[in-house]
Order: C-alpha cells, then structure tokens, then sequence
C-alpha cells in the first residue's frame, strides 16, 4: 500500500459550519484545500476513504475534515496525492498556505492550520507545490452534479 502525502480539494457555496470544539466558521464561496498525511497503515486510501464519507454521509464526523465532508455546501472536486516515505504533510502545507482556517487539521503539529482557501482551482498550485517537493503528484477530478463542466 502506497503511503504518501495528499491535498482534498472541496468545492463550496458560502456558508458557516460548526467544526467540533472549533466551534462556527465561516467558509467563502470557492474552493478549500485541505492537506493530510497518508503515512499511516492504510496509505494513500485515506484519501478514499474521505470520498466515500463525502458521497454516504452515513456516519458521524470523527476529524474536522469530516465536519465538511458531511455538510451539504461543501462536494469533492479533485484528490492530489503523491507517495512518499517522507513526513512532508506540513512541508506542504506551509507552501500552500495563504488564507486559511486556524486550528483546522493541526491538532498533533505546530502548523496554523491544514485547511486553505482559494477562490478559484487550486489544483494546479497544489500540484506545483509537490514538485517543489520533489514528489510526483497524481490528480483526480471527481466529477459530481456541482461540477460537470470539469474533467
């Protein structure tokens, strides 16, 4: 199982969603990019495994990442994933950076948070910031009824 690093690209109207102990954010119109790792005994199927819960919303959010994945303002727009050995999560995400959500996804590391908006596609940047890395990305559009202009 490949282990790896990956970005979960999300797609959402504006809105305010409340995220656990985090308590009520505010979400822009847009897009939000949040960065996890994959270093773990499933690999880069934690990416799925995000999909999946995105698509079912059949059980209750565990990590903030959830809190989106369930709100219906909120669909998966493309996963960018790259294998690697190395711990590069917050590596990434401090390239990406830019506007963000403070405390979101960081609660076992230093960083300001893992979750960050663009108002437009991030995806050719987030995959600019793996090559910077020295990692090879794989991009994955996913195509819903939101966004069926994209490929």
């Amino acid at each position: 199982m490949d282990r790896g690093v990956y970005a979960l690209v999300l797609e959402n109207t504006g809105c305010v969603v409340r995220i656990g102990a985090l308590g009520e954010r505010e979400f822009s119109a847009g897009s939000h990019v949040y960065v996890g790792s994959a270093r773990g005994s499933g690999g880069l199927a934690r990416a799925d495994r995000h999909l999946r819960l995105a698509l079912r919303r059949d059980r209750p959010p565990r990590w903030h990442i959830d809190y989106l994945l369930l709100d219906p303002h909120f669909f998966p727009a493309a996963v960018i994933t790259a294998a690697t050995d190395r711990d590069c999560e917050c590596d990434l995400a401090r390239a990406v950076a830019g506007s963000s959500v403070p405390g979101f996804g960081c609660s076992d590391c230093a960083c300001p948070s893992h979750l960050f908006y663009r108002p437009g596609d991030p995806v050719p940047e987030v995959a600019a910031a793996l090559r910077d890395l020295g990692l090879d990305a794989r991009i994955t559009r996913i195509k819903n009824e939101r966004n069926e202009h994209r490929v």
